[in-house]
């Protein structure tokens, strides 16, 4: 994939992922991913995100920066959210609190193989 298409294909995946289109899911993400060094398959990062979205009635992802190098993209995610109760071990407990995620996605075969991130966990200890 040139930069572009690369680009336009993961702001598709963001989207899929906003719109909670699990079932399309496996359009974006190979089925032998991998999360921060983990096999997780697709199942496994189907479950991780319903999870979160469980936990974070309101997650939306909102890509604050974008940079494309095939077969990689790098992504700062900003995130607006009242997670339920714990996060990250934190006593969020719905309160509103504002961070970013930083991202490295690796793609194979045309979909993402696999991801490295980051959370800003001192933005939301800050916070609270």
């Amino acid at each position: 994939m040139t930069k572009t298409e690369l680009s336009d294909f993961y702001r598709g995946y963001i989207a899929c992922l906003n719109a909670r289109d699990w079932a399309n899911l496996g359009t974006f993400v190979h089925d032998a991913a991998q999360h921060n060094g983990r096999p997780f398959m697709l199942s496994g990062y189907r479950e991780m995100l319903e999870k979160d979205v469980r936990e974070i009635p309101d997650l939306f992802f909102d890509i604050q920066l974008l940079i494309a190098d095939p077969p990689h993209i790098a992504s700062r995610i900003r995130f607006d959210v009242t997670p339920k109760g714990e996060f990250l071990g934190l006593p969020v407990n719905g309160k509103r609190v504002t961070f970013c995620e930083n991202v490295f996605y690796e793609f194979r075969e045309g979909k993402i193989w696999s991801v490295w991130s980051v959370i800003d966990k001192a933005a939301i200890e800050a916070q609270l």
